[in-house]
Order: structure tokens, then sequence, then C-alpha cells
């Protein structure tokens, strides 16, 4: 089980899943959050802690075309190489060191709720 952050994230960026994740694993793009799953511990403190309920668990995604776009994403957030960037991500093992990023994958960096 892994959690992804949704659209509804996008433009919000408030934060207050950051403030209680354990581990670190959220990290902060230009217009939203992505949580890395390879770092994640699935404790599930983001999600209720999620003021606009942008956050679901992968199981859910899965069943929802629009949700799996953004768990794709959140692949790619991670394992492609973001604009401006010279490599990807990874797995750097915490996002507090990185800072925000400032940057997303090019699908939320144009993305236009429908």
């Amino acid at each position: 089980m892994t959690y992804i952050i949704g659209p509804d994230c996008i433009d919000e960026l408030d934060r207050s899943c950051i403030e209680v994740c354990p581990v670190d694993c959220i990290y902060v793009g230009d217009r939203k959050s992505y949580i890395n799953s390879a770092e994640c511990i699935d404790c599930g403190a983001c999600e209720v802690e999620c003021p606009v309920s942008a956050i679901v668990v992968d199981r859910v995604a899965k069943k929802n075309p629009l949700l799996a776009e953004f768990m794709q994403d959140s692949v790619d957030f991670f394992g492609a190489t973001l604009p401006g960037r010279n490599e990807p991500l990874g797995g750097p093992g915490g996002a507090t060191p990185l800072g925000d990023l400032g940057v997303d994958t090019t699908f939320v960096a144009s993305y236009v709720a429908p």
C-alpha cells in the first residue's frame, strides 16, 4: 500500500501533511506536493491531516482513471528527469534537506482541472 497526492492539492499546498509526516517523504513541487512511495511507511498520518482530501491510498487511486494518472505522475516525479534538472530525483532520503523543489512534472505543470 502507498499513498498518492491527487489533483485537489494543485495550487493548494497547505503543507499540513508535511508537518505530520514522520519520515519526511512528502516533497514540494511548484503547484503540488508528491509522496515518495519508496520512503513512505504507510502510516496514513498525511491522509487524515489533508484539509482538501487530496491524499488517497493507491488501491483507491487504481479504480479511478484520473487518480490513476496522478499515481503514474508521482512515479514520474521521482523517476524521470524533471524540467530544469540534470537527473531524476530518485530517493534522496528526505524532503527537508532539499527544500521546495519549485518544479513539477509536465503533467502537473500543464494540468487544468476538468
